[in-house]
């Protein structure tokens, strides 16, 4: 998953550059009948969603791509390219009946073949390998039914299915032999979605117009939609407000929450998106000394006001979080401890560690990441836990990491003691949560894997039940432990879930409020006549 944004270099976007992009000029005007004008402050590194997680990518691969399925704001699964599913040989194989007619970008027709090609070339270069790692292969017995065949019932194979993940590709384009993670394609890809790429010019502008082929009549709404990528949170918010652009997904800011709240032609908006779960925390290293200790992990925990980072550092535009699953989650459960601010009870266990203060109240020292250009100023939680932690007799030096490779590098092999970061649940536990807690995904080098070096066979074992249960309150059940475990064992303290929320213009109708928010096609958006 990436986590960060990536800080565009380019200037705002220019009129003249944007009148060459966009003939004719009336559909590059915010406010137009035929164009959705969409502002980003973050640079996708290319569009296909396959090879790639996270939110910069997946935002505009959903309008680009099509997958089996979607998801409304239930958690229900809806009918997409696979106009039917069904579970056969005791939930180990998902048959899906792919519509009838529905064709790719290049008019070629979207077959089983595709579905299968597409599946397997995910399982392979996706990061989140959890996702598919049961699918052993994929049967095609006729153009139009594809059979996923897995070697253990796997119920996060349907959240799989959604479009943050699941992107049909056609075969004929990616099918080249051509490692799928460099191809060509990739900035202009080929796919079955509602919009297809004409232009796509990093840190400038994505510009996708209607595929008139689409396979749900009368959508998608708009002719045309410009991405403009701006330099920082302020200038997109500002563009908002200003009426230079209709739509601002995943605002994610305090500063642009607390700008567009007031603007009057704005509408903000914090539904759907549950899915995403953005979860912001303290990890400890625990390969280090004192960290290993549970006793002075839950010392730190009791040590921090989280409220007061909540309600002052995040002007009240986050919310608290309590556990490795995010609340909205139909997993989520708040039967842990909450770790209240409570000083006393703080020092009582760094005494019980050993960690006695010396004459000049000092126990420890503490050197304190943090993941550079996030929404929610991780720099602001570093800042304010040096000294409310000296409180205790912790000493935090705050080290600055100049970019994200510096601060990847450091964590991923293990040269740190803590850092103030966080990450993604991406809807089913199987998918964006197990990463972070099983033994099995310590592995150095690689971020947001399990860089904690967390172990407990216990939750080990609860994650490995949880992987095969079909049953939905069995798997709650199971899901509820862990989350009681982990946050017992508290490898990480849970602060906040980070802010979605999406802005947009007040005669835009349709904005999506699934559990995947903008990560779902817009096909269903308009604009008030």
């Amino acid at each position: 998953m990436r986590l960060h944004p990536i800080r565009p270099r380019a200037a705002l976007w220019t009129a003249a550059l944007l009148a060459g992009l966009c003939s004719p000029a009336s559909w590059a005007q915010p406010g137009s009948a035929g164009t959705l004008v969409v502002g980003m402050n973050s640079v996708p590194r290319h569009l296909n969603s396959a090879v790639q997680s996270g939110t910069v990518t997946g935002i505009p691969a959903a309008q680009i791509f099509a997958s089996p399925l979607r998801f409304d704001k239930d958690w229900n699964p809806e009918p997409y390219l696979a106009e039917s599913w069904s579970f056969q040989d005791d939930g180990k194989s998902l048959l899906l009946k792919l519509r009838a007619g529905a064709t790719f970008h290049d008019g070629k027709p979207i077959t089983s073949e595709d579905v299968a090609f597409s599946i397997m070339a995910i399982k392979a270069n996706h990061p989140f390998q959890a996702m598919f790692e049961p699918v052993e292969r994929v049967d095609t017995p006729t153009p139009q039914i594809a059979i996923i065949r897995m070697n253990k019932p796997h119920p996060a194979i349907l959240l799989a299915m959604a479009p943050p993940f699941a992107p049909i590709l056609p075969k004929q384009v990616f099918g080249d032999g051509t490692d799928l993670k460099v191809h060509p394609k990739n900035n202009l890809p080929v796919g079955s979605g509602p919009y297809k790429v004409v232009s796509f010019n990093p840190r400038e502008s994505i510009v996708l117009e209607r595929h008139a082929g689409y396979f749900f009549k009368d959508r998608p709404q708009f002719e045309r939609i410009v991405v403009r990528i701006y330099s920082d949170a302020t200038a997109v918010a500002l563009a908002l407000e200003r009426g230079e652009v209709d739509f601002v997904p995943q605002l994610g800011a305090q500063s642009q929450l607390t700008q567009l709240s007031r603007a009057k032609d704005v509408v903000v908006s914090g539904k759907g998106g549950d899915a995403i779960g953005p979860l912001g925390w303290l990890a400890f290293n625990l390969k280090r000394k004192p960290y290993d200790d549970v006793r002075v992990r839950q010392a730190i925990a009791y040590a921090i006001d989280k409220d007061f980072i909540i309600k002052e550092l995040h002007k009240g535009v986050t919310k608290r979080a309590t556990g490795p699953i995010a609340p909205g989650s139909p997993f989520f459960s708040d039967k842990v401890e909450p770790y209240k601010l409570d000083l006393k009870k703080s020092a009582a266990l760094l005494d019980a560690a050993g960690l006695k203060p010396d004459a000049s109240g000092k126990r420890m020292a503490m050197t304190l990441d943090y993941l550079p250009g996030t929404p929610d100023n991780a720099q602001t939680i570093a800042e304010y836990l040096r000294p409310q932690l000296k409180k205790v007799g912790i000493e935090v030096t705050v080290r600055n990491a100049p970019d994200f490779p510096t601060w990847a590098r450091r964590v991923s092999g293990y040269d740190f003691d803590a850092t103030v970061d966080g990450a993604f649940n991406y809807g089913d536990p199987v998918i964006g949560v197990h990463r972070t807690y099983l033994s099995s995904n310590i592995k150095p080098g690689v971020i947001w894997s399990n860089t904690q070096s967390y172990s407990n066979p216990k939750v080990d074992e609860l994650l490995a039940q949880a992987t095969v249960e079909r049953d939905i309150e069995k798997r709650k059940k199971l899901y509820a432990e862990f989350q009681r475990l982990v946050v017992q064992d508290t490898p990480v303290t849970f602060l906040h879930v980070w802010n979605m929320a999406n802005a947009a213009r007040k005669d835009l109708v349709g904005v999506p409020e699934s559990i995947w928010a903008p990560m779902a096609p817009w096909d269903l958006m308009s604009r008030k006549k």
